[in-house]
């Protein structure tokens, strides 16, 4: 990027203003990828845990929190900056998502039932529509609801998953 930055200043100041309009797009380009892949590790993330969560049917403080976690961060970075608009769109999930369930399989591998499943057998295991749906409606709440309010909006909702009620009423 610093050397875009340099092109940049140098068409600027030798009045190729075409050129720098072009470098422009391309760090505007390098800009959105970077924020894709900050939202698709978030994705991920969140995956492995509701992985966790239906092959275990069971939900833990931990699991929780880092799932919150990463729908707030993924709140944040897909708003663009004039906070009327978004990177991935409501409807537009479903690839990333595909793209993200395999990616969550192998690091979900090692922490279903400490490690008792290869990824080939996890992978075999997981039920991917039903993952997904819970993702998209989870995913949702992120247009929704203010940052404020979604933490607890999240809580209601990660309730009815397995082990939801047991983990609010703090049984094990």
């Amino acid at each position: 990027m610093t050397q875009e930055l340099i092109d940049l200043r140098t068409s600027i100041l030798e009045g190729r203003y075409a050129d720098a309009l072009a470098i422009v797009d391309e760090l505007e380009g390098m800009s959105k990828q970077a924020i894709l892949r900050n939202i698709e590790s978030f994705l991920v993330r969140m995956l492995v845990h509701l992985i966790k969560n239906q092959i275990e049917q069971r939900l833990t403080n931990s699991w929780v929190a880092s799932i919150s976690d990463s729908l707030r961060q993924i709140q944040k970075l897909n708003l663009k900056e004039n906070k009327t608009s978004y990177y991935i769109k409501q409807d537009e999930w479903e690839p990333f998502l595909e793209e993200a369930i395999e990616a969550a399989i192998r690091p979900a591998s090692v922490e279903v039932m400490d490690g008792a499943y290869n990824s080939f057998q996890l992978s075999e295991l997981v039920d991917r529509t039903e993952i997904v749906i819970t993702a998209r409606r989870l995913l949702d709440l992120t247009y929704e609801h203010s940052a404020k309010t979604l933490p607890a909006i999240i809580d209601e909702n990660l309730v009815q998953l397995p082990g939801g009620e047991e983990w609010k009423e703090g049984r094990r």
